[in-house]
């Protein structure tokens, strides 16, 4: 179970180097705690701002199969930038434990809250069309969530929704590819198709799941809930679930649609927006969520973890400690010539070419080395690129001295710094 941060469990003790992390961040208070992870408040010591701050366990992550989540969970946030998700401001780590820094949700879990009482029409209404303003945004830039339940929705202090938790998210590239085969997500909230075992859509199973959020919210308990799994599971697969009394005919009809069975004939996303149910008191938030566009000007505010965040891929390897490393560096010149520097240091070290397309180039040791090395080019804006450099530790002649001893000081003039002048390395 993922730790929750609206979970005050009481404070843990923490020696004096631990309290403040790498300088930056000042921790305090335990806020929640999972299988191999504990979320803490802490604040930002420069901007005094809160932060919350989960700490992750590499050896338990990795002894448990959960590197991958820890990946995904990074790679997904990295493409989302909306008021209705939680954002990742920065990843650090060290040699014990990953880092995760996250905007605060003051308010806690929206379960915390339907839990003593159930939402007014009205109300589940509202937080519906903030869960869906935000499920539309991550299907837009090929995020599918996967495990959406009230315990990953939390409040911030307008009381505004925040969807987190994303360990168990998948990505695509494209919209034609989306289907799913991994059994994953919470047992009351998975859909029937996944139950099924066989390819699902990721959009189709987040709206089934956006459908059980709006039942609880209104009803004040799960439409498909059992002690025992396999019964649940069977009422699942049927469509079995009561209504309360209370419940407003068009709401029972818009959840029958939520709630189908069939993936095929659910409701999509953009049926929903245009519900009569859903539209009621609805401000289409377009224009909040939208992709960014980072002008230049822009740069300095922003981090480095900012500045690749925007990039269209991430190289995560060498986070667990494994043979593969990497890292990135912005440059303002032009990928022919990044990628012409390159190739040029590359046969001064008598490198041989394996791979080369456009932007991107693979270079190997050749007869008497053993390694292998990437470097590709993405266009951040129109005058920023981004030059990712991926490398595979073998036994033999080190791929990260090739590259930092070697290559990159072949590159002066080419790397670029917001806060600074051009400089190399």
């Amino acid at each position: 179970m993922s730790p929750a941060l609206g979970d005050y469990v009481g404070e843990e003790r923490l020696t004096p180097v631990e309290k403040t992390l790498f300088g930056k961040y000042k921790l305090g208070k335990l806020l929640g705690y999972g299988a191999f992870a504990k979320v803490y408040h802490g604040w930002d010591m420069e901007s005094k701002q809160s932060v919350a701050i989960k700490a992750i366990n590499k050896h338990k992550t990795v002894t448990r199969g959960l590197t991958g989540h820890i990946k995904r969970e990074i790679a997904a946030m990295r493409r989302l930038r909306h008021h209705n998700i939680v954002r990742l401001q920065e990843v650090l780590a060290n040699q014990k434990k990953i880092y995760f820094v996250l905007e605060f949700a003051k308010g806690g879990e929206l379960y915390s809250k339907v839990s003593k009482h159930r939402f007014s029409e009205d109300l589940s209404r509202r937080y519906f069309q903030q869960l869906i303003s935000a499920v539309r945004y991550c299907h837009s830039r090929g995020v599918y969530h996967r495990d959406l339940k009230l315990e990953n929705l939390l409040l911030d202090e307008n009381w505004t929704l925040k969807v987190t938790d994303f360990g168990l998210s998948a990505l695509t590239y494209t919209q034609d590819n989306r289907l799913f085969h991994t059994m994953c997500g919470t047992p009351a909230y998975v859909a029937p198709e996944i139950l099924a075992k066989k390819g699902y859509d990721g959009a189709k199973v987040d709206i089934w799941s956006c459908g059980i959020i709006l039942f609880v919210l209104n009803a004040g308990y799960l439409p498909f809930n059992d002690s025992n799994v396999i019964v649940m599971y069977r009422k699942i697969c049927k469509g079995e679930y009561h209504v309360p009394r209370w419940m407003s005919s068009e709401l029972k009809r818009f959840l029958s649609r939520l709630l189908d069975t069939n993936p095929q004939t659910r409701i999509t996303i953009d049926e929903i927006i245009n519900d009569p149910w859903f539209t009621i008191g609805y401000k289409d938030t377009k224009s909040c969520s939208d992709h960014f566009e980072i002008k230049d000007g822009d740069l300095k505010s922003l981090n480095a973890f900012d500045l690749i965040s925007f990039s269209s891929g991430c190289n995560l390897s060498g986070l667990f400690g494994d043979n593969e490393g990497g890292e990135m560096f912005l440059s303002t010149a032009s990928p022919e010539e990044i990628v012409g520097r390159v190739v040029g240091a590359a046969e001064e070290e008598r490198l041989t070419v394996v791979v080369k397309k456009k932007w991107c180039v693979r270079f190997d040791g050749g007869q008497f080395r053993n390694f292998t090395l990437t470097v590709e080019v993405k266009r951040l804006t129109v005058d920023i690129m981004v030059v990712e450099v991926r490398w595979r530790e073998c036994e033999g002649e080190s791929s990260t001295e090739m590259w930092k001893g070697r290559l990159r000081p072949r590159l002066s003039g080419l790397i670029y710094r917001p806060d600074g002048p051009v400089a190399g390395e």
